[in-house]
């Protein structure tokens, strides 16, 4: 028989707290002081050293501002290192707003056809109902970073560069959702009214020209080929002259993208180490690889990002990055918050636990920059985020190896930085995942 909350219940509780001083003095503490103050660590946050043996950094941080674009921003940090050292300049950017504009055409193509592929289910269905809750998110992972730039190249940021929207881009996003939702109520009604695949699919390009419209307004319309030219650190005047988003991605895009592989820690007894998982409807580009990932153990996540930053390259990862975490000092630490001292309630759920009851997933993208190594194990990591330069040590963060196992999800590797075992997993057929599965989180 379910138990109402009585009032004796009440009583005995609210006796216990009075007659407790601990409580009441932090009671006095957390109604004026956020409790995240109060509970910060002060032995952990100065035990932090924010030096570290392999630096790879000395550029200025980006600013994602106020858009879910983190994955893109991480992304496109990672192939600046190398275009940087290319071009011989100190400062450079790719145009975050050009693969902005493609990712959200795409993924609207790519949410229509998921419309389209479910219409003979019922609206309240699990997967149509996760559909219609998520149209028009920011958020991205790894393989639709490179299934954008592939499709669509890059463009230097003064040849797309950023709007309203896509610094802030709360409405458009709004209007966006609107648009496709409306959409989905009439292809469904096509599709139960019997309408062949072709009329479907002419309806569904009527959507696309709405949203094109929409999105060249918003923010601008991509270049179809630029005149680039740029003066180098020392002075050097040099131009490329006109050139298409394809030949600039393959100019100073210096590193192989499509050999990279996706590695993820997903430490639930549903998904076994060594396996391939992929997760339905996850994607943005039609006819792409789909986002296909391999679950492996922290341990190996972390010996492979300390050897490609030893070797001199940046790493791409996804994080929980609200979990035990301080922005303003910039420093991760799994300990850094003793909130069982302020509550009396000691936390036990771990990694497999937190995703299982929704507790944690990926919910950000940033970049690795550097590392700190002892007798050849990670002690701390550099982080380059995409906040600005307010946080951390100029928008670069510190994190130490605690942090790493329980709260990075994901990381971009070589394929060929794999044990062979590992690399021959890759060619399996991926376990497939249902479409809300945590797995499937866009970091943003």
């Amino acid at each position: 028989m379910p138990r109402d909350l009585a009032p004796d219940l009440v009583e005995r509780l609210t006796k216990a707290f009075e007659a407790d001083p601990t409580a009441r003095m932090l009671q006095n503490a957390v109604t004026t002081t956020s409790v995240d103050d109060i509970a910060l660590d002060r032995r952990v946050v100065t035990g932090i050293d924010h030096s570290v043996s392999h630096l790879l950094d000395d550029w200025a941080a980006t600013s994602q501002e106020k858009s879910g674009r983190c994955w893109l921003f991480a992304g496109t940090n990672l192939l600046r290192a190398g275009a940087r050292a290319k071009l011989g300049v100190k400062d450079f950017e790719f145009s975050q707003n050009h693969l902005l504009f493609w990712d959200k055409f795409e993924k609207a193509n790519h949410w229509l056809e998921s419309i389209i592929a479910t219409a003979d289910r019922d609206v309240d269905d699990r997967t149509v109902a996760h559909l219609l809750a998520t149209p028009a998110e920011d958020g991205g992972q790894w393989n639709m970073f490179v299934a954008l730039v592939v499709k669509h190249g890059l463009v230097p940021k003064v040849a797309m560069p950023e709007t309203k929207s896509s610094s802030n881009t709360r409405l458009m996003n709004r209007d966006i959702g609107t648009i496709l939702r409306q959409a989905a109520r009439d292809l469904r009604a096509l599709a139960a009214a019997g309408a062949g695949a072709d009329d479907v699919q002419d309806a569904k390009e009527e959507v696309l020209a709405s949203i094109h419209r929409l999105l060249c307004i918003h923010l601008g319309t991509p270049p179809e080929s630029f005149v680039w030219q740029w003066k180098d650190s020392d002075g050097g005047f040099h131009r490329d002259g006109s050139m298409t988003p394809h030949e600039f991605a393959e100019r100073y895009v210096t590193v192989p993208l499509e050999d990279y592989v996706c590695l993820v820690n997903d430490p639930r007894e549903s998904s076994p180490y060594g396996r391939t998982f992929t997760v339905e409807h996850l994607g943005n580009v039609v006819g792409a690889p789909p986002v296909t990932y391999l679950n492996v153990e922290p341990d190996l996540m972390k010996s492979l990002a300390a050897q490609a930053i030893s070797g001199g390259e940046p790493v791409w990862f996804g994080c929980d990055t609200g979990q035990m975490s301080n922005a303003d000092l910039g420093l991760w630490d799994a300990a850094l918050y003793d909130r069982a001292a302020v509550y009396g309630t000691e936390p036990s759920l771990g990694k497999a636990d937190r995703l299982t009851h929704h507790e944690s997933l990926m919910t950000h993208a940033m970049l690795f920059t550097g590392v700190d190594l002892h007798d050849e194990a990670p002690r701390r990591w550099r982080v380059e985020n995409s906040w600005g330069t307010e946080k951390g040590d100029k928008g670069f963060m510190t994190m130490n190896d605690s942090w790493f196992a329980e709260f990075v999800f994901e990381v971009a590797v070589r394929r060929d930085a794999l044990p062979a075992e590992l690399q021959a997993a890759l060619d399996q057929e991926a376990i497939v995942l249902p479409a809300w599965d945590p797995m499937g989180a866009l970091a943003d």
